[in-house]
């Protein structure tokens, strides 16, 4: 009686670890788990034709005009009709009037929707603890706004002013959280204990070999390969204390704001303290490409 196949799994590459379980923190999701939703990009400029011709009132006018005719068998009407709609779609793309009250207004509303989208979708793609932190966050913020909104200090082009920059905190604190989270994900997968152990077999092999020896120079050059790599995640995780910590003084900062808004005096002590965390969240955005550039040039895709 033949013997059944065994599936062979090949072990992991010196110095990762092996694939997480299915379904695990860091893994790949379950079978059940459906992809996410691309999101559509929205176009850099209004498309103002597509806006006149896709208007429903336009589209409702056309119809009639085609339906009567059609009613009426009279062929001239549906004529007309398309001949008042190709005039249409000449003279309303171009309107200055159309685009100041009309076609602009609706291209920011569907900015605002994209931007929304997007910012679910990274929201969505946090652990559960970061999620959660973002949802206190904007929490905070809407109270930031409430309680700015009955101090009578704050005049509403000021107030205008200092909560669009809680806005661009709370959008910096979901790309810090996303970051963190990836690269938390990344060096879960290496193992670090691996890479000692080859660090410390090739150091053995570099100084065994004589001079001149094949061996040695190969030696060498893994043991160069294998210190680059320990020194990147230092670099890593040099990164994730630091930006951890931002996230932690960002959160910390909302609330001290919350509680000081009500008495505060002048909008320059709002806008001081918001600054401050601003030039924090910029100062990190910078060491965040710099680790990207170390992801990449490790071929980690991450």
């Amino acid at each position: 009686m033949p013997r059944p196949e065994r599936s062979v799994v090949p072990p992991p590459l010196p110095g990762r670890a092996g694939p997480p379980a299915t379904g695990a923190p860091g893994g790949p999701p379950s079978p059940q788990a459906e992809p996410p939703t691309p999101i559509e990009p929205l176009p850099e400029k209004p498309p103002y034709l597509a806006f006149a011709a896709m208007n429903p009132y336009n589209l409702s006018l056309l119809a009639g005009g085609l339906l009567a005719s059609v009613l009426t068998l009279n062929p001239v009407v549906a004529l007309a009709a398309i001949g008042l709609e190709g005039l249409w779609l000449l003279w309303a793309p171009d309107s200055k009037t159309l685009k100041t009250f009309v076609w602009d207004r609706k291209f920011d509303q569907m900015k605002a929707a994209h931007a929304e989208r997007e910012r679910a979708d990274r929201i969505g793609r946090l652990g559960p603890a970061d999620r959660a932190r973002v949802t206190n966050l904007v929490g905070k913020q809407a109270e930031i706004q409430q309680l700015a909104s009955r101090n009578p200090s704050f005049t509403g082009e000021l107030l205008r002013g200092e909560l669009k920059k809680t806005e661009r905190l709370v959008e910096a604190f979901i790309e810090m959280a996303t970051t963190s989270g990836r690269y938390e994900e990344y060096l879960a997968s290496v193992d670090i204990d691996a890479l000692e152990r080859d660090r410390g077999r090739w150091e053995r092999e570099a100084n065994a070999a004589g001079k001149g020896d094949a061996r040695a120079d190969l030696a060498r050059k893994n043991l160069s390969i294998i210190l680059r790599r320990l020194e990147k995640m230092k670099e890593i995780r040099q990164y994730l204390t630091v930006a951890r910590g931002q996230l932690d003084l960002i959160e910390n900062s909302f609330q001290l704001i919350a509680d000081q808004i009500v008495t505060m005096q002048s909008p320059q002590e709002l806008s001081g303290q918001l600054n401050e965390l601003l030039d924090g969240v910029e100062s990190i955005r910078q060491t965040a490409v710099d680790t990207e550039q170390v992801l990449n040039a490790l071929g980690t895709g991450a």
